[in-house]
């Protein structure tokens, strides 16, 4: 098959904006987009910069996106891009934003993230163990994954609330603070979810979009994790009260109601009377467009909801 390439180019130190170079290849069906990218370097173009180092998909330096789709270049097959997406391919940097050089970029922002929720044991380990602190694989499987990170960027680049708040730690970040917080071995449970909670970095900032869920190239839904997290400050008696919190807290109230979403009283409950009134406005337009129903009737099987809802609460 033969594509159309479209790749970004910018230079910080030289240019005044960045532009697209057109490269026209043909392509193998067992060429991933790192073999194209080496081609054209070796072959067409020596001044393309990106990174890459393992080849393996476990270093995560060759992060790209393709048509806007986040991938590891090592590891996206183009021929399977080509049949999605057209001929026509455009490659760019994970953020166009923060751009260095082609398609580098700079990830101080994601690597002080990283850095801030402490991604190491915090335990009192001798410095010549007689032996290994071993866990079952029971306990083990709590960690979910989650030490499956390879710190590629894809997920935190792809999130909307990290565009938006500069401060937000974002999903590989929480991802790499659950995997310590869930490990019985690691002392620092507290700490931990005093980091989760803070505002407004913490996991309350997330707003469950699954953008990084679609994204991680490992699989790892880190918007599960963070839910998880959630989970684990609401068990802890952690939870600060703040309207996210209290939004979070309506949804299991509205489900042992009514075994449902009670939208009237979603909104009172998380923000209170006064603050549910800021927004009559877009009440009335939802009224009037039937998307605000008047009364939340019971589900048939409530109580069958509702000892659901308890065997959830009892099990650790």
């Amino acid at each position: 098959m033969t594509v159309q390439l479209q790749i970004f180019r910018f230079n910080a130190d030289f240019d005044y904006q960045p532009h697209y170079q057109h490269y026209e290849l043909e392509i193998s069906e067992k060429e991933v987009v790192l073999d194209i990218l080496n081609r054209i370097k070796a072959d067409i173009d020596p001044t393309l910069s990106y990174r890459r180092s393992c080849r393996h998909g476990i270093c995560g330096s060759c992060a790209v996106t393709v048509n806007n789709k986040s991938v590891l270049a090592c590891k996206e097959n183009i021929y399977q891009l080509a049949q999605s997406f057209g001929e026509t391919l455009i490659i760019d940097p994970l953020d166009k934003r923060k751009a260095v050089r082609d398609l580098i970029i700079d990830k101080t922002d994601f690597w002080s993230s990283y850095r801030a929720v402490q991604p190491w044991l915090k335990a009192p380990i001798s410095p010549a163990p007689a032996q290994e602190h071993l866990i079952t694989p029971k306990i083990a499987a709590k960690i979910d994954g989650a030490d499956g990170c390879v710190q590629c960027g894809v997920c935190y680049y792809s999130c909307p609330s990290v565009r938006v708040n500069e401060r937000f730690l974002g999903p590989a970040a929480l991802t790499k603070l659950y995997r310590f917080a869930a490990d019985v071995r690691d002392n620092a449970n507290r700490q931990r979810l005093d980091t989760a909670n803070a505002e407004p970095s913490g996991i309350w900032e997330c707003v469950k979009c699954m953008e990084c869920h679609a994204a991680c190239p490992k699989e790892l839904s880190p918007v599960t994790k963070i839910a998880k997290l959630r989970q684990m400050t609401f068990a802890s008696n952690n939870a600060p009260n703040t309207p996210a919190t209290r939004h979070a807290l309506a949804f299991k109230h509205s489900i042992v109601k009514f075994g449902r979403l009670d939208e009237n009283a979603n909104v009172r409950y998380s923000l209170g009377n006064f603050g549910a009134l800021k927004h009559t406005k877009e009440a009335i337009k939802m009224l009037l467009h039937r998307k605000l129903p008047l009364k939340t009737p019971p589900i048939s099987k409530l109580e069958e909801v509702r000892t659901l809802v308890a065997l959830c609460e009892e099990t650790p």
